[in-house]
């Protein structure tokens, strides 16, 4: 009995078990201080009472940057946070900054300058809204998909991503060529018939994969 009550003490009431420092790992863009602030561990507090869910669901929602998040115990008086940042596969234009979104299509944070080699997506939708049956999430997935998808050679080429319609999208790369990918689907077999393309037709400017059973080139 009395060896049970002071394991409850040394856990909840002395000061030998508590939470003395926080550490940090997986930051990238995010500071540690950011990454500290946003946990809001509370420094001082019993370490066997510290609520790990909340602490990350407070990184995931008050840092969108933030994809994965995990908070553990490191005793006897620290706390890790482990996190995950998301990486920009495009970005969108507004208002002069830009809106960096990630592999899932999820806009995730907004800077002042455009990051380095992240091609730019351009939704101009040509339909009514009442009449769109693919959300806005659901187009830049599907052009994050077809970045990802391109032949090596070809995606680091791209520099800006059009979409009409699920069903439209155009890849425009360095030197004024471009690539009709058609919709977001058969992404594999369209990468194979691009690269065989631009093998066969390699001074070509404009080609077209939208059905990769039957490639080609467009004129000028």
């Amino acid at each position: 009995m009395l060896l049970g009550s002071f394991g409850v003490w040394a856990l909840y009431g002395s000061s030998w078990l508590r939470v003395e420092h926080v550490s940090v790992d997986g930051a990238r863009v995010l500071t540690e201080r950011q990454i500290r602030d946003a946990a809001a561990v509370p420094v001082g507090s019993p370490l066997v009472s510290l609520d790990k869910d909340a602490a990350e669901r407070r990184l995931r929602q008050r840092l969108p940057r933030i994809r994965t998040a995990e908070v553990v115990r490191a005793w006897p008086h620290g706390v890790g946070l482990k996190v995950t940042e998301r990486k920009p596969e495009l970005v969108q234009e507004e208002a002069g900054k830009f809106v960096e979104v990630d592999a899932e299509g999820v806009r995730f944070a907004t800077v002042g300058k455009r990051p380095t080699g992240v091609p730019l997506l351009v939704v101009r939708r040509d339909r009514p809204a009442a009449d769109r049956p693919f959300s806005a999430a659901r187009l830049r997935t599907a052009a994050v998909r077809a970045v990802r998808e391109a032949p090596a050679g070809v995606a680091k080429e791209i520099r800006t991503v059009r979409v009409r319609s699920y069903d439209s999208l155009t890849l425009e790369l360095t030197g004024d060529r471009t690539v009709l990918w058609g919709s977001g689907e058969h992404g594999e077999a369209k990468a194979k018939a691009l690269a065989a393309l631009m093998k066969a037709v390699g001074d070509a400017e404009h080609f077209d994969v939208s059905v990769p059973s039957a490639p080609s080139v467009m004129p000028s």
